[in-house]
């Protein structure tokens, strides 16, 4: 991170760690020659998957082809998940913190086969960008995700999540329904203006 040279970093500082994220403030000298404190928290890269399924093995995996909007067609897969934070269950996109010397492709097959059973056998980076940038150091990668296969899945302590599908033609209409969240819509819109729903 650099500053520019009409803005002074006079001071860093952490103010408080927790497992999931560092907070603090940086001391600034603006370009009018005040100072003012800008407040941040610090997290670990993440990504979230668009991950496209074909119906013939989501059948198959299902064991009857059960799914949300019938078995024609291909399907993105989706996790449902109370998010005690904001006290709400939201239907998201797969997603997950990208785990040091790992790339946002590596960690996407990852967390999609830890969370949904299921393990790609094709991934691709569509965007990588900085979230909230008032008030976050955060990076995240969007990765499209296809060729999937069963797998094993693995939840974390911390994981109590329901796997679903949604027809690919009704994703983001079914994702703009509220509640809302910021990672599936924007992932679901790359992915869409690269052509791949």
């Amino acid at each position: 991170m650099t500053v520019p040279d009409d803005w002074d970093l006079r001071e860093e500082v952490p103010e408080y760690e927790t497992p999931w994220y560092d907070g603090g403030y940086d001391l600034l000298e603006q370009p009018d020659g005040t100072e003012k404190r800008y407040y941040w928290a610090d997290l670990p890269p993440a990504v979230v998957v668009v991950a496209r399924i074909d119906a013939g093995v989501l059948a198959e995996a299902t064991g009857d082809g059960a799914v949300d909007g019938g078995a024609d067609g291909d399907h993105l897969l989706f996790v449902e998940q109370f998010r005690p934070t904001i006290r709400e269950t939201h239907l998201e996109l797969p997603a997950g913190i990208v785990e040091d010397g790992e790339s946002y492709t590596t960690a996407a097959a990852r967390e999609l086969e830890e969370e949904t059973g299921f393990r790609p056998s094709s991934t691709v980076l569509l965007q990588e960008f900085a979230v909230a940038t008032g008030v976050l150091r955060h990076d995240r990668g969007v990765v499209y995700a296809e060729g999937l296969e069963p797998g094993r899945r693995e939840l974390d302590s911390n994981e109590f999540l329901s796997v679903t599908t949604v027809p690919i033609d009704a994703a983001l209409g079914r994702a703009r329904e509220q509640p809302a969240n910021d990672s599936t819509l924007t992932a679901l819109l790359l992915a869409k203006e690269d052509g791949l729903l």
